[in-house]
């Protein structure tokens, strides 16, 4: 919509660069032809990284600070980019914190948490994410992603070292595979663990924008909206079991808007582990049929910073 619509700010989220990938986000904007007066911001609230952009841009509108704004979220996990610093940069004092010094414990390792502490056993985990791999590969083929995916033209070097033209029209993610493959991957992050790299999300690059704008200025430019924001809510939780924050966030969210987890239609929760996104469902009696169903992270990929941008997009198509 550039062209119709130049926009007031820009909110992109992003988790591994410094300064959450504000200088390579602006130059993004002004290469798709943004104007100079287009301000932008990033921030980084890890993998809900594009969901903040998508709430701070609403608020921002709501409060009167501008009318039309891009929430975006952007990532490229390919990098392979350090976050934080090393371990022997870390002062003794946090180390010495009980508390403090979870915030430093592998993602991975978050994940095996919650599988042993929740009692989510590794054929749940398997199956989970056979559904989410089958559930993303039926959407591709019958095209349910194609109207929130923006094809792009790229020059790749092949394995022979020869450069050539690609035109990326969907994601790379989504693959066959079996319950009897996923039972033979080996644990990826504890001798003895559950979760494996079938039943966890992918390293992925991606990026992701929802349009935002008053609908007083979406009626005068004859666009039809997707969708209304109406409430937005988070929640701290233990961080040695970080991916369970959905489970304590939805809640407050559904109160806000007077709403119950049986009034909801589709909900989409980040699959950054099948074991977090089973014990959020579990947690909250969400039904497995209306969670994710066109395939999740474990299927599409998680790229950290685009992901809540994505699943808010893939929402509000499903949602038509």
């Amino acid at each position: 919509y550039q062209r119709r619509v130049h926009g007031d700010d820009i909110t992109v989220g992003n988790v591994q660069l410094s300064g959450s990938g504000a200088g390579l986000a602006r130059a993004a904007a002004l290469m798709a032809g943004f104007p100079e007066r287009v301000s932008l911001q990033a921030l980084n609230r890890q993998c809900s990284s594009g969901l903040q952009a998508v709430a701070s841009t609403t608020a921002a509108i709501q409060n009167g600070y501008y009318n039309i704004g891009i929430a975006a979220g952007f990532e490229s996990m390919s990098w392979g980019i350090k976050m934080g610093p090393q371990p022997d940069q870390i002062p003794d004092s946090m180390l010495k914190h009980p508390l403090a010094m979870t915030c430093i414990i592998p993602m991975g390792e978050t994940s095996e948490r919650v599988a042993e502490r929740y009692g989510i056993n590794r054929a749940e985990q398997d199956a989970f994410a056979l559904q989410s791999y089958q559930k993303a590969l039926q959407s591709q083929k019958n095209g349910l992603f194609n109207d929130e995916i923006f094809p792009v033209t790229v020059k790749v070097t092949d394995e022979k070292g020869e450069e050539k033209t690609v035109t990326v029209t969907s994601d790379e993610g989504p693959r066959p595979t079996t319950a009897e493959g996923l039972a033979k991957l080996k644990p990826a992050f504890r001798k003895n663990g559950s979760s494996t790299a079938g039943n966890s999300s992918q390293v992925s690059d991606g990026a992701a924008a929802v349009l935002i704008m008053k609908r007083s200025i979406a009626d005068s430019l004859g666009l039809k909206p997707l969708g209304r924001l109406i409430s937005f809510a988070v929640a701290g939780v233990a961080p040695d079991v970080m991916g369970i924050g959905p489970a304590y966030a939805i809640p407050p969210a559904l109160k806000q808007a007077n709403l119950r987890v049986e009034d909801i239609d589709i909900f989409e929760i980040n699959e950054a582990f099948a074991s977090q996104c089973l014990y959020c469902a579990k947690e909250l009696k969400i039904p497995l049929e209306k969670l994710n169903p066109l395939g999740g992270a474990i299927a599409i990929g998680h790229p950290l910073g685009c992901t809540g941008a994505r699943m808010t997009a893939t929402l509000l198509h499903n949602l038509r």
